[in-house]
């Protein structure tokens, strides 16, 4: 089996995201919800990603 995923194609969890985007858990839901944010993988009923390259490209666009 290959498991060379590129690191850009990898999937965060909110922990994570959080730190690299330094600001609380409810902002960032609300910010997701507007759309300041990228919006959100569901991978089951209690897990929840972002494309890393997603949260790298937000935060090279200073819209954090």
């Amino acid at each position: 089996m290959n498991n060379n995923i590129p690191e850009s194609d990898a999937l965060l969890r909110l922990p994570e995201v959080l730190k690299l985007i330094p600001v609380s858990r409810s902002h960032w839901w609300a910010g997701v919800k507007s759309g300041k944010y990228p919006p959100s993988i569901k991978l089951s009923a209690r897990v929840t990603c972002w494309r890393r390259s997603s949260i790298l490209t937000l935060i090279e666009k200073g819209e954090v």
